[in-house]
């Protein structure tokens, strides 16, 4: 097959063109979009706050470039970890997970 013939997945379901996909490629792209979801809602507080990511780091005992990595979707932080950015960033961590449905992830203020 040349390059001319390859189509992309999302070329695939616009044609109606059925395709099964490997379970750990499936696996795989749901943890990605957990992480960028994690990711997104780490920078949306931490702007909120007025937070460098430098001084985000200070706060939760990490450094700058693993805050950049938390941020870009880079890692999946473990369950201390997300306990330490809440800390943090003065809020309580809500996660919604629910099959068949992305992920919700929000950093909310905590109460005062």
């Amino acid at each position: 097959m040349n390059h001319s013939q390859w189509k992309t997945a999302r070329t695939r379901a616009l044609l109606g063109e059925a395709e099964q996909e490997d379970a750990e490629v499936t696996a795989l792209r749901l943890e990605i979009r957990y992480a960028m979801a994690l990711g997104q809602a780490v920078y949306d507080r931490r702007t909120a706050l007025g937070l460098s990511t430098g001084e985000l780091a200070g706060r939760a005992n990490l450094t700058d470039a693993q805050i950049e990595a938390i941020e870009g979707g880079d890692t999946v932080p473990t369950l201390p970890l997300l306990h330490r950015l809440a800390t943090a960033l003065e809020s309580q961590l809500d996660i919604h997970v629910a099959s068949g449905r992305a992920a919700t992830v929000r950093f909310e203020p905590s109460a005062a």
